[in-house]
């Protein structure tokens, strides 16, 4: 039986600042990267979505950053590898703080934007997210991007590591992601999203964006949170996934197997 996992982004307002519909997208979503107060997110929005997620049983994430507020995480920090581990240390234990108040606890943790970005290459940048990871929680999966030096890093430190599709971004053919701002970066268009997903979970394979096909071997799909119309996006690849016979379910972890 093919199942797959549906994250999103979620928490990445700040204050009285929204940017996105958390309400909706948890009623499709089997895990939630919870922004911690790097990128975006505050004590208040990590209360409410760390409490939404626990009664609507989806899996709460760390989705951690570069300390990087006013860029939303999405521009490369040149920051020394201890303090990054330090930071991804410090973003982890608030969130957890909020998901145990909740009556859960951060199951996974999965880097945001630039980091999530730099670290399928960076190994010093790489090794910091792993070592605090590892310090924390050393049965924390780490989500990434399948090929990535913090996935193979994860798996060499012995942490449980999830390999990440993306719903509405472009691949390119070394089955990277299309660098946003770029032709083809982001997808729009829910029927054709839908498709391509339903193709990746049961192929195994994603059409980049020079019309090559790409092996992405995923146990997640995320759809971007703040991409134009995302829960319309997230409502049909869950419809289509459905209706062609997968399983939508969380990732199973070491000791939440089946939640």
């Amino acid at each position: 039986m093919t199942r797959i996992d549906l994250n999103a982004d979620l928490g990445e307002g700040f204050g009285r600042w929204a940017l996105a519909d958390d309400d909706a997208l948890l009623a499709l979503v089997t895990s939630a990267n919870v922004a911690c107060g790097f990128h975006a997110g505050d004590p208040g929005t990590m209360r409410a979505v760390t409490r939404g997620a626990a009664a609507a049983g989806v899996r709460v994430g760390a989705h951690v950053s570069y300390r990087d507020l006013a860029g939303f995480g999405r521009r490369f920090v040149d920051v020394a590898p201890a303090e990054l581990a330090d930071d991804v240390l410090y973003q982890l234990g608030a969130l957890d703080g909020f998901a145990r108040t909740a009556g859960d606890r951060v199951r996974y943790v999965k880097p945001h934007g630039a980091l999530y970005n730099a670290i399928v290459r960076h190994e010093a940048q790489a090794r910091a997210v792993v070592d605090a990871v590892r310090e924390y929680d050393p049965s924390l999966p780490v989500v990434g991007l399948p090929g990535s030096a913090v996935l193979r890093l994860a798996e060499d430190a012995g942490l449980p590591t999830v390999r990440e599709a993306f719903a509405d971004r472009g691949y390119l053919p070394s089955g990277e992601l299309v660098p946003r701002g770029r032709e083809g970066a982001v997808l729009h268009d829910p029927a054709q999203v839908a498709a391509r997903v339903v193709g990746l979970v049961t192929t195994g394979t994603v059409r980049a964006v020079d019309g090559t096909e790409v092996a992405v071997d995923a146990g997640s799909v995320c759809v971007h949170s703040d991409t134009p119309g995302a829960v319309e996006l997230l409502r049909a690849v869950r419809r289509a996934l459905e209706d062609a016979g997968v399983v939508v379910r969380a990732f199973a972890a070491p000791d939440d197997a089946g939640r």
